[in-house]
């Protein structure tokens, strides 16, 4: 039999790092502004990029289309974003925060660095900069 420990296992690792450092973020935006995860996560998208498209941000996110969905119509009726038709293909709605919504996510921009900066300072800047870069990579992405 070969030895096998769950501790030592990346996914697992990974997994537990994830729970344990965003449920107290999580708790914040819940309890700021009734959020949950999928609804911030499109809040972000849109105070960082814009005015973005559902497909958009589905796509950067790695949400699925029903998720956005939901998180949209939430977002929406807190009257944190407007939803535009385009012009030249009625399919496509155009999304972009209200003042209120840019509010909220400027709010939770300063409270999301302030928290990333508790979560880091354990680390050197360098150790910090790597387990980033390492962590995107794994994800797919570069930094």
């Amino acid at each position: 039999m070969v030895d096998f420990d769950l501790e030592q296992f990346l996914p697992y690792l990974l997994n537990q790092a994830a729970e344990a450092s965003s449920l107290e973020f999580q708790q914040i935006y819940k309890d700021r502004y009734g959020m949950l995860r999928n609804e911030w996560r499109v809040l972000f998208h849109l105070g960082m990029l814009g005015q973005m498209t559902a497909s958009a941000i589905g796509a950067r996110a790695a949400l699925h289309k029903t998720k956005i969905s939901r998180a949209v119509a939430k977002l929406e009726a807190r009257r944190f974003l407007t939803r535009n038709r385009d012009q030249h293909d009625r399919r496509i709605e155009h999304l972009c925060l209200t003042g209120a919504g840019r509010a909220a996510y400027n709010d939770l921009r300063e409270v999301a660095q302030h928290y990333d900066n508790t979560l880091i300072k354990g680390f050197s800047d360098h150790d910090a900069k790597q387990l980033k870069m390492m962590l995107a990579k794994l994800a797919g992405r570069r930094l």
